[in-house]
């Protein structure tokens, strides 16, 4: 869409919209006709509501940034009385809502013109996004034969394959950030409670989780984050209040920053070689720019917040199936292997262990809070190793534990993103790596809690050396 129209990101699009030079109507049947070329070999859109989308058009769309812009919801969360959704789960397929979620009611009030959802593994927990509602895994358009990552593997790939110029997703363990980095996308998960999870939910994951979206630029997601920021109204917490805005703050450079920069995993593990390679140019660049580059390692227990992470997420999971299964019984039908075996392991703590993995998580936000008494950013890589192949994180097992925590689980490939959603401090990956058999590696960089705008800002002056991946996935929509 973006090649068709001579667009960089949706800003450009919109533009186009503003000038009268396409209209919204065009735009949709752009991405409709892109979907039907493209989506049958990446299965990234589902629930198309085509007739929704034509009706927001002739109604008049809001006056906002991205007006006339096509749009896809993530199927999990973003509740919205015209979009049903599968939340990635034959137990949930079909769910309609009565009402619609504070975040899709800030979306819609950009002007973005959306048309479907987006596929999600089961419950939202993986890096990948093989869920057995959609009939089939999501692929990556860099390489069918991989992952784009998850939970929000559907709209990383949607984005990437040029469906859409960018998506809505969630993150509560990495979400945004791994098909960010899959994908060859721009991935940042605000600081905690910085946008609304009301009125559906009152946080999500012990608020590990929090929205956010799949972007070809800075800037795209600069505006979406200013347009959405806030809390909605009871909101239980509230975020650090922003100096300035997104979109402003990516106007100029930040200060010159303290950079810990960390070629291993948190623990010190050794990360694929080629991954490790791209951590290396992005300390090189970044000194280059004026930035003091320090190899380091956070000092925090990393697999004591990996064990509570793990039981407060099964505990959200059974409360989700038992109250969804309404007296049914727990069949393979009806939950994948993975979500039973969270069912399974949540159900076999002790009544007190949830409130004790909490005080856990944050005791863990406290020690990375003071991680950055010594450095302003963290450098690392976003994922362990290169993407995925399809199937290697299927919803298969029962062993739910393993899945997270085991020697081949979640956690070794994806070491990096699940800290910061346990800290509640502001996480992005760019896209500053390609691995020799061409596919996509991101960059992760995080700073403290509040500190949104620093970060986004170094985003931004990165993207603009031209380090950022410019090659596009062999699989893209003409």
């Amino acid at each position: 869409m973006l090649d068709r129209f001579g667009a960089h990101d949706a800003t450009d699009l919109a533009a186009l919209v503003a000038q009268a030079k396409v209209s919204p109507t065009e735009l949709l049947d752009a991405a409709l006709a892109a979907s039907a070329e493209i989506n049958p070999q990446v299965n990234a859109v589902v629930l198309t509501q085509e007739d929704v989308a034509r009706h927001a058009i002739a109604k008049g769309l809001p006056r906002g940034p991205f007006s006339g812009i096509p749009f896809l919801l993530k199927d999990l969360g973003a509740e919205a009385v015209d979009f049903p959704s599968h939340n990635g789960s034959r137990l949930l397929a079909n769910t309609r809502y009565d009402r619609d979620s504070a975040i899709y009611d800030r979306i819609r009030a950009t002007g973005v013109v959306t048309w479907g959802r987006t596929t999600s593994p089961e419950g939202g927990v993986g890096a990948a996004t093989e869920s057995a509602v959609y009939g089939g895994p999501t692929r990556n358009p860099w390489n069918l034969d991989h992952t784009p990552g998850g939970s929000s593997g559907g709209a990383g790939a949607a984005v990437a394959a040029g469906i859409v110029p960018f998506a809505h997703g969630s993150d509560g363990g990495g979400s945004v950030r791994i098909p960010a980095s899959c994908c060859g996308l721009f991935g940042f998960k605000p600081t905690r409670a910085r946008l609304p999870d009301g009125p559906y939910a009152g946080e999500g994951w012990a608020g590990m989780a929090i929205d956010g979206f799949l972007t070809h630029s800075v800037r795209d997601t600069a505006i979406m984050l200013d347009a959405c920021a806030g809390p909605d109204l009871g909101a239980p917490y509230v975020a650090p209040p922003l100096q300035r805005s997104h979109a402003d703050a990516i106007s100029r450079p930040p200060r010159r920053l303290r950079v810990m920069m960390v070629e291993t995993t948190f623990t010190g593990t050794a990360i694929h070689p080629e991954v490790r390679s791209a951590v290396l140019n992005a300390a090189r660049l970044l000194e280059s720019l004026g930035h003091i580059v320090t190899p380091g390692l956070p000092r925090a227990d990393i697999g004591g917040m990996m064990r509570a992470w793990t039981d407060i997420v099964a505990v959200g999971s059974a409360l989700g199936i038992r109250k969804a299964l309404r007296g049914r019984p727990l069949t393979p039908d009806l939950v994948e292997g993975v979500g039973r075996g969270a069912l399974a392991h949540a159900e076999r703590l002790h009544p007190t262990r949830y409130l004790e993995a909490v005080g856990e998580i944050h005791a863990f936000g406290r020690q990375m809070a003071a991680v950055f008494d010594d450095c302003d950013v963290i450098l690392s890589a976003t994922l362990a190793e290169p993407p995925a192949r399809v199937g290697r994180f299927a919803h298969t097992t029962e062993d739910y534990v393993a899945y997270r925590t085991g020697p081949e689980g979640i956690f070794a490939y994806s070491p990096f993103c699940a800290v910061f959603n346990a800290s509640g401090q502001p996480a992005a990956s760019v896209p500053m790596g390609m691995s020799a058999s061409g596919l996509p590696i991101g960059i992760h960089l995080a700073a403290p809690y509040g500190a949104d705008e620093e970060l986004i800002a170094l985003c931004a002056e990165v993207e603009k050396t031209g380090a950022w991946v410019r090659e596009k996935p062999p699989l893209r929509a003409k």
